[in-house]
């Protein structure tokens, strides 16, 4: 007769729980705190390396894109966040008078960027340019001793925090009148018990006049619009792909229903 094994502690909580927490040694977890700057690092080169590649490519695009009447409205417009605080008709009016659309990275820290709208003459303001910088305003300075590697990193640099190294800057629009002065018109409202987030946004044009960026709209137009902003322009990007492909046909009846109206996810890769 086959002997029978005897439980070991804990077993039976293995069967109940087989996937569950396990404990973890110091130096395994040095090793895991090793690895994750490891990739953090080669994330930073490839994001350094992809800018410089793209800068000339963007160049050569934006003559093109200017000249196709109003390309930067649409391809906004098409983006699930961006409509979503822009959905005053007036908002879109003036919005109507942009040209060009233009993102300038800081010379020291390049995950920090200005956005810059060029707007034609237009009934709202006299500016004929709107901005929204992301000033590079580091949390803690850097060591007197520090110095950059041979790819050119720093432990200060290693340890950016969007949330913590950036301030948003505002600035003032010239407003014609009073009749289009939109910030005026629509202001941003807050919530209850002076939320962070503003129960009601307002004119998307408060986003130039308030520094703070509660819904990141400046990372959004970063990281998803401005680098495919053909995509976006042509409805092919965002909510807005057509996903009525003939291969998927017999499946749409147990397709998961998306909303629309949802904004994407936040984004802190720039």
């Amino acid at each position: 007769m086959a002997g029978t094994k005897r439980a070991s502690p804990g077993a039976e909580t293995e069967k109940d729980e087989p996937i569950s927490s396990v404990y973890l040694s110091e130096e395994d977890a040095e090793k895991l705190t090793e690895a994750r700057k490891d990739l953090q690092r080669t994330e930073i080169i490839l994001e350094r390396n992809a800018q410089l590649l793209l800068g000339p490519v963007y160049e050569r695009r934006r003559p093109i894109v200017k000249a196709i009447q109003k390309f930067w409205p649409i391809a906004l417009m098409n983006h699930g966040m961006f409509s979503l605080h822009a959905q005053h008709k007036a908002d879109q009016l003036a919005l109507s008078y942009l040209e060009d659309l233009w993102i300038k990275r800081h010379p020291t820290e390049r995950r920090c960027f200005t956005i810059e709208f060029y707007f034609k003459e237009n009934p709202y303001f006299s500016n004929t340019m709107l901005q929204k910088e992301y000033d590079y305003a580091p949390s803690k300075p850097a060591a007197a001793d520090e110095k950059p590697d041979a790819d050119g990193l720093t432990p200060s640099i290693l340890d950016f925090s969007w949330e913590k190294d950036v301030k948003p800057l505002s600035m003032k629009i010239d407003w014609k009148d009073s009749e289009h002065a939109l910030t005026k018109l629509y202001p941003r409202e807050k919530g209850e018990d002076d939320d962070d987030d503003p129960a009601e946004s307002g004119s998307f044009f408060n986003y130039f006049e308030h520094e703070d960026d509660p819904f990141d709209i400046g990372l959004s137009i970063c990281n998803e619009v401005y680098p495919d902003a053909i995509d976006y322009f042509l409805g092919e990007a965002g909510d807005n792909i057509d996903s009525d492909d003939e291969e998927d046909d017999e499946d749409d009846d147990e397709a998961e229903e998306i909303d629309l109206e949802k904004p994407k996810s936040k984004k802190r890769k720039v």
